[in-house]
């Protein structure tokens, strides 16, 4: 799969597409998590965090995605990405099938499309920021906008540690982990997201609406 990005000269062929999940640093915060997920049946992760290898197929720039059933819901992340040696960092969401999720957490995150922003900030640049930067996601529920997720990169495990925790390469791309969110998590018609830079006064958004395939048999 190969993504461009607007004021980047960067034209990156996924190969390797990776989702971080259980990233928060509190780790009391993760395992209250676990906790309430192990009470709907889902199983608790191997380790923490964990690295879920998903098709490099499923990123996608695309204004609408499609998806099977109501079940699914997205999540804004951190994305970060090597291309030519050097780290871009952008905004993704880690679209996940919820209902599959019961059965199997790497299921149901191979079983939806990837929603990427169209811009990415040279790494170096923002490296010594990272905590302050904000991650924002509004969700369309009966036409209005609400406040879904919010918060600092601080809630989430340093991005450095995560890329060593895992074989990070050329043209890799990794979702890093997300904020949990407002009221629960739902599905949504459609989402607006962003990545912020206060110190810089300056934004990557991604907007994607949802098309629901029905569920045969």
């Amino acid at each position: 799969m190969q993504l461009t990005f607007a004021g980047q000269t960067l034209a990156l062929t996924v190969e390797n597409l990776i989702v971080a999940g259980w990233t928060g640093r509190d780790m009391a915060g993760v395992q209250h998590h676990i906790d309430e997920l192990a009470e709907l049946g889902i199983a608790p992760p191997s380790q923490v965090p964990l690295y879920y290898r998903v098709s490099n197929s499923l990123p996608t720039q695309d204004a609408q995605i499609e998806v099977l059933g109501e079940g699914t819901s997205g999540e804004v992340e951190p994305l970060l990405l090597q291309h030519d040696g050097k780290l871009w960092l952008g905004v993704a969401s880690d679209h996940t099938d919820r209902d599959l999720e019961v059965y199997s957490v790497a299921a149901s995150k191979q079983a939806c499309p990837k929603p990427i922003g169209a811009e990415v900030w040279d790494f170096d640049e923002v490296k010594d920021d990272l905590d302050s930067l904000e991650l924002r996601c509004l969700i369309r529920e009966k036409d209005d906008w609400v406040i879904y997720q919010e918060g600092t990169l601080a809630a989430i495990r340093p991005l450095a540690d995560l890329m060593g925790g895992t074989k990070f390469g050329e043209n890799t791309a990794m979702l890093c982990g997300t904020l949990g969110a407002i009221g629960g998590v739902r599905p949504a018609a459609a989402y607006r997201m962003e990545l912020v830079d206060p110190a810089r006064d300056r934004k990557i958004t991604l907007e994607y609406s949802v098309r629901t395939l029905p569920i045969v048999a």
